[in-house]
């Protein structure tokens, strides 16, 4: 059994397609199928079960793929190893961000990108849920994303910076001059809030009482849009403070209430390999301004 016939056996998997797999290795659809052939011959057993229209995994297929997707996870992580001691010449990082964080990684991106030219950097931007799946799949090298109200299964979480959920206005409103508000009082005004399942919203939901009635007028899951929309009306919308560093027109209140805390953290798969890569990301990152800024605020 090779590690060439394992990539082959789960691109298949994925595309449950010879041909489609067969693009995308690069390689003609008879090589593809030659191998499979002398996998299912040394494993004495069938893996696809092919029709003329449709290719589905036999139980044997089924069985296999995810010691197979191990098995090539463990084999690319010994070459990422030796290539961690060419002093990060080559390499790529995958790195998983919620829409609330990305204000706080331009900075460190484009150090990043300057120091290390050779290092490909591979930035997805989805909901928490969604990115902490990526990361047990092992699709990504670590998260940024602040804190969840729950503790993850497997998932070690490291605090870069304290933050706190705040109401978010433009600067010409009518709360931008207040230092505090209350959850009553928000409850007054108009809401345009960030889309269920995203952080910021799921911790509003978890500090808000449920007898407290909001007048929500609009939900989006997209950060960027929703402060666009603050900035040009008087909506009122609720994200961690975090969320608007480096964005003129609007304004961050902190919400008056305990428990309010969003940890700005970096999620990674417990007992996992630390690439140097990662380490160095890292480190950029806990020493950026805009990380500095609100550690300091916490002083």
């Amino acid at each position: 059994m090779e590690l060439r016939q394992l990539r082959y056996f789960v691109s298949i998997a994925e595309n449950l397609s010879f041909s489609e797999a067969s693009k995308v290795l690069c390689i003609t659809q008879s090589t593809l199928s030659q191998q499979i052939k002398q996998l299912e011959y040394e494993l004495g057993t069938p893996l696809f079960i092919r029709t003329s229209h449709s290719v589905a995994l036999t139980e044997a297929g089924h069985e296999l793929l995810p010691y197979a997707k191990s098995t090539l996870y463990d084999a690319e992580m010994c070459a990422v190893r030796v290539a961690d001691l060419n002093r990060l010449s080559t390499g790529s990082l995958r790195i998983g961000v919620t829409y609330s964080f990305s204000p706080i990684l331009t900075e460190t991106l484009i150090s990043f990108m300057k120091l290390y030219p050779g290092i490909k950097l591979d930035i997805l931007y989805r909901p928490m849920a969604e990115l902490m799946d990526l990361l047990r799949r092992r699709d990504l090298d670590f998260v940024l994303a602040f804190k969840p109200t729950q503790a993850l299964e497997g998932v070690e979480s490291h605090i870069l910076f304290q933050n706190y959920l705040s109401a978010i206005v433009r600067d010409s409103h009518s709360l931008a001059s207040k230092e505090r508000i209350s959850l009553d009082e928000l409850a007054s005004y108009d809401l345009a809030l960030p889309s269920k399942g995203l952080q910021a919203r799921n911790a509003f939901d978890h500090i808000r009482p449920p007898a407290l009635k909001c007048r929500v007028r609009i939900e989006l899951n997209e950060v960027n849009i929703l402060l666009d929309l603050i900035r040009r009306t008087d909506f009122v919308t609720v994200l961690a403070e975090a969320s608007i560093h480096n964005r003129p027109g609007v304004k961050a209140i902190p919400i008056d209430i305990a428990d309010n805390e969003m940890a700005g953290c970096v999620h990674i798969l417990k007992d996992s390999y630390r690439k140097r890569s990662m380490q160095e990301f890292l480190h950029l990152l806990s020493e950026s301004i805009a990380v500095k800024e609100r550690q300091n605020a916490w002083i």
